[in-house]
């Protein structure tokens, strides 16, 4: 059912249900696509999922359903179901996903898990559990194809027939000296079906490939993965022996999660992809910290205008121009920080040539600088002569001319600094190991408009 609407599959389910068609509602479920079901588990009532789970977990692919299933989702349920129900789960699960579930539960929930293992299984799962969280370790496969160098093709071929099924990602062959335990190459299964049946894997294996380190970043893999287009990365050890390897579903879903996490922190709204299912309450508490930032910034803001606060009454048309001023300047300096993020993120801006990139952005901002400078500034004049003359006897004055050239140069002067700071802070919190993602939020745009009003009434005040 991989085709079928996921709303008509979530209306059609809860219909099954009310009517409580055991028979039909179970031969349903089991047809539909384990991230499909996610998302109508996702959807419906906490009192509909805990009657639904009993049919999901008789699915075959129940193991994909806990590892694509929501966080929240996933403690909601397992604080439900029974030891037996668990132990089904567990059974239908790779040791990595049962590890990375294991993480996800409080610690109660995580000893009963561990409990329900067997002493192998429990063993496999220690393994990836030494590896940092947001490691290559932990997202690894154990299942992979690999050969002694010295095995000809044909002996490969009779073996990929006994073992193929059992691998992840069986399109790739690792090659081994038996003798040292190293990974010494790599062939592909087309390589494997084309070569003739007498020659060595050491003969027709490539000796140059690319690996990754168990402790590197996922989010380093990812990018290793991408920039050269294999669907599974061997990982090694400093001995360079064969750990296990990252497979392309893996890098999907971390590229997914990645994109996530920088989006909700770019928007100042935490680092949580499950915030949307949280209660009101959590959510709010996940937002305030974030939000205490403009909070702050608005505050400082605000004393800034009432220590002008005589030029302003003054010239009271200058209040007018203040939201443009600072939403322009906010809003470059958004465009720079997610550009300069971003480019860090995939590897287009090269760190070490930071003030490069920097010099650039400011010959950005220069010229956006100039461009609305010039059209609000020609605005502000205009704007002035309407407010201090009657439609019949317009007349340019001096007082015109001198609000038209402190809008231009303050409108400049924002988006000049505003793509200056949004483009320095990224690479400041990538060089202290932070994440840049946080400098789009509300921290460098509170900033901004900070310098922005400070800029405009500070020109003010020289020319009037």
């Amino acid at each position: 059912m991989v085709g079928l609407d996921n709303r008509r599959m979530l209306d059609t389910i809860r219909r099954l249900n009310r009517r409580n068609s055991k028979i039909t509602l179970y031969k349903y479920i089991n047809k539909i696509h384990p991230s499909q079901m996610v998302y109508v588990y996702r959807h419906l009532h906490p009192t509909e999922r805990i009657n639904i789970f009993q049919y999901i977990i008789r699915m075959d692919g129940v193991g994909s359903f806990i590892k694509e299933l929501d966080e929240i989702l996933i403690k909601e349920l397992f604080s439900s179901i029974d030891n037996q129900q668990i132990s089904t789960i567990l059974h239908k699960m790779d040791s990595e996903d049962i590890a990375e579930l294991i993480e996800y539960l409080s610690e109660s929930q995580s000893n009963r898990i561990q409990e329900l293992l067997n002493t192998k299984e429990l063993s496999e799962v220690e393994e990836f559990l030494k590896y940092e969280d947001e490691s290559a370790g932990r997202i690894m496969s154990h299942e992979f194809m690999a050969f002694d160098s010295h095995l000809t093709v044909q002996n490969a071929r009779d073996r990929f027939k006994d073992y193929g099924e059992d691998v992840d990602m069986p399109f790739y062959i690792y090659v081994i000296n038996k003798e040292t335990d190293k990974m010494v190459g790599i062939t592909s299964l087309r390589q494997l079906l084309l070569s003739p049946s007498d020659s060595t894997l050491e003969q027709i294996m490539e000796k140059e490939f690319i690996f990754v380190s168990p402790d590197d970043d996922r989010e380093k893999v990812a990018n290793e993965m991408a920039e050269y287009n294999y669907l599974a990365l061997p990982v090694l050890d400093s001995n360079n022996k064969l750990v296990g390897i990252v497979t392309v579903d893996d890098i999907i879903d971390v590229i997914r999660e990645e994109a996530t996490e920088d989006i909700l922190k770019m928007a100042g709204a935490g680092d949580d992809e499950d915030i949307l299912l949280k209660p009101a309450m959590e959510n709010a508490k996940t937002r305030f910290p974030w939000l205490m930032a403009s909070w702050v910034g608005g505050i400082f803001a605000l004393l800034i205008i009432s220590y002008f606060e005589k030029i302003m009454l003054d010239q009271i048309v200058l209040a007018s121009f203040i939201p443009i001023i600072i939403g322009m300047g906010g809003n470059v300096g958004t465009q720079t920080s997610t550009i300069i993020v971003r480019g860090i993120a995939t590897g287009h801006v090269n760190i070490d040539e930071f003030y490069k990139v920097i010099i650039k952005e400011i010959k950005v901002g220069f010229i956006l600088g100039l461009i609305y400078g010039i059209l609000l500034g020609i605005l502000g004049t205009f704007i002035t002569i309407l407010s201090k003359s009657s439609i019949l006897s317009l007349s340019i004055n001096t007082s015109s001319i001198k609000l038209g050239l402190i809008v231009s140069l303050s409108i400049f002067s924002s988006m000049l600094i505003a793509c200056t700071v949004a483009s320095i802070i990224p690479m400041i919190l990538y060089k202290i190991k932070l994440d840049p993602a946080i400098s789009t939020g509300p921290f460098v745009t509170t900033a901004i408009d900070i310098l922005g009003v400070l800029a405009y009434f500070s020109i003010a005040t020289i020319l009037l």
